[in-house]
């Protein structure tokens, strides 16, 4: 007789808001399919795809409450770890996917795009994610990498009216894949070296044995730090950016900026801080090379732009670069800066998206700075929030930014990386210049007055949503940060 198969145990709790991401999706797919065109499908998907992330956030809600009483959950033999920190971006994660969502619905009725596909698209790449914040095996992480691209190149591509959307599309497409191919190839050399894709594995085995010939390793942990640096968008592997950030839906460019980074920054922090600590003597150059390059060309880069969303990408690779430096450090404290740094820069970014998406014209193409010249002036609230919003990311105080920077810069300071210190302020430095820049064309009239239509054009109800609820945030971070400090410092006890 056979031996029946071993099955690994399931704890579905741990996996549920990927579970809940992901059956959404498909609900509103089969709906699509079931109802096709004999009514408009947009609102019921709209709820559904609500429905998914509020009922993945109650999961999240109700794990870090367990965790902080408990171990962290081991579950699927191991590939999957459910702790405080997973638990911590998962939130960063589904906080950027709803506000996307709300973002989308004006946008494709504006657009006349199909909404179904578009918004099963997007649960589905955030479940991805999901699962890359909680992934505990290198496997796991490369199939979290593609379930979240995947979605992710069709989105970027979706309005095939545009050829920019196209080319934003087809660009993704084919970087992503060459970035795909080395993480995997880095999979392999890692695991011919060490002989487990385990996360904890890895950490135990090098614990415990001394490679005679440690090239294959090095050569796998550089492969790896190259995908990731990929979805980071850290300089060199940063070509994607500015192209895709320009042509995609203006909201998957919000949602790509701030839900995209924080899952990769997950799976880097976690795949470097538990397989690889005895090795941080290696890696950690190419990290403090990779931090260096994303401040000084995101931050000049951005200056000669004259897109405000390619000067948005370009202040997107900068701001990575921030965030590496919190890696960097390897303390405690620069842990808990760029999990904070993370968190901040989701609804800064978003916020900038949405004022772009709401002031922009039918088209999605005119987002050259003179196209916003006068903004501020015709539509005081939208032109203001978008000042703010800019304001924010070059850190001014009383925000949420001048916090993230702040608590950067200390951890820098606390490590003795002094070098990456005095870099990160003449980068900030930069970066306030073209940030001003855009606050200054917004206040400056422009030689013609703007259209009628654009500007009595509303804001409709889930588009306020976004701005108010981006703007209270950030805000609220910069005066009170003391709970949000906390709440990042909870989610390092892993690492």
């Amino acid at each position: 007789m056979t031996t029946p198969l071993a099955h690994p145990s399931v704890n579905w709790l741990a996996i549920s808001p990927e579970l809940a991401l992901a059956a959404a999706g498909i609900a509103i797919v089969m709906v699509r399919s079931v109802l096709r065109r004999r009514i408009n499908t947009t609102p019921l998907c709209a709820v559904l795809g609500i429905a998914g992330i509020v009922a993945a956030g109650v999961v999240e809600y109700r794990l870090w409450h367990d965790l902080r009483h408990h171990q962290a959950i081991t579950t699927v033999a191991g590939m999957v770890r459910v702790d405080l920190f997973g638990v911590y971006l998962g939130v960063v994660v589904l906080s950027a996917t709803i506000l996307a969502l709300l973002l989308s619905v004006a946008y494709l009725q504006r657009e006349q795009l199909d909404a179904p596909e578009y918004l099963a698209l997007i649960l589905l790449s955030a479940a991805g994610m999901l699962i890359m914040t909680t992934a505990n095996d290198l496997i796991v992480v490369f199939l979290a990498l593609e379930v979240l691209s995947i979605p992710l190149y069709v989105l970027a591509a979706f309005d095939r009216r545009r050829l920019s959307s196209q080319e934003a599309g087809l660009k993704y497409f084919i970087l992503g894949a060459f970035s795909s191919a080395i993480f995997l190839y880095g999979v392999a050399l890692t695991y011919g070296a060490t002989g487990t894709t385990s996360l904890t594995g890895i950490a135990d085995f090098l614990s415990k044995n001394t490679l005679l010939d440690q090239g294959t390793l090095l050569a796998g942990i550089a492969m790896l730090l190259v995908g990731l640096g990929f979805k980071v968008a850290a300089v060199p592997f940063h070509m994607w950016t500015p192209d895709v950030y320009q042509g995609a839906p203006t909201p998957i460019t919000s949602f790509m900026s701030a839900a995209t980074k924080a899952a990769a920054f997950a799976a880097l922090l976690r795949v470097f801080g538990v397989a690889f600590p005895l090795y941080r003597t290696d890696w950690r150059p190419a990290v403090w090379a990779l931090a260096v390059l994303s401040l000084v060309v995101g931050s000049v880069a951005a200056v000669v732009q004259t897109d405000i969303k390619r000067i948005l990408a370009y202040s997107s690779i900068a701001h990575a670069g921030y965030i590496l430096i919190g890696f960097e450090t390897q303390t405690a404290r620069g842990r808990e800066a760029a999990l904070l740094y993370l968190f901040v820069y989701a609804f800064m970014t978003i916020g900038a998206f949405a004022v772009i998406t709401v002031a922009g014209k039918r088209g999605d193409d005119h987002h050259s700075l003179d196209d916003y010249r006068g903004l501020a002036l015709d539509r005081p609230v939208v032109g203001g929030l978008l000042i703010f919003f800019v304001l924010a990311q070059a850190g001014m105080p009383f925000t949420g930014g001048f916090i993230a920077k702040l608590e950067i810069f200390s951890a820098a300071a606390q490590a003795n990386q002094y070098g990456l210190l005095v870099i990160g302020v003449l980068a900030a430095v930069v970066a306030a210049f073209f940030y001003l820049r855009i606050a200054l064309t917004m206040l400056t009239p422009g030689p013609d007055s703007p259209p009628a239509a654009n500007l009595l054009r509303r804001v409709d109800v889930w588009s306020g949503i976004v701005l108010l609820a981006c703007a209270a945030l950030v805000l609220v971070v910069g005066v009170v940060p003391g709970a949000f400090v906390h709440w990042a410092k909870d989610a390092t006890f892993l690492l």
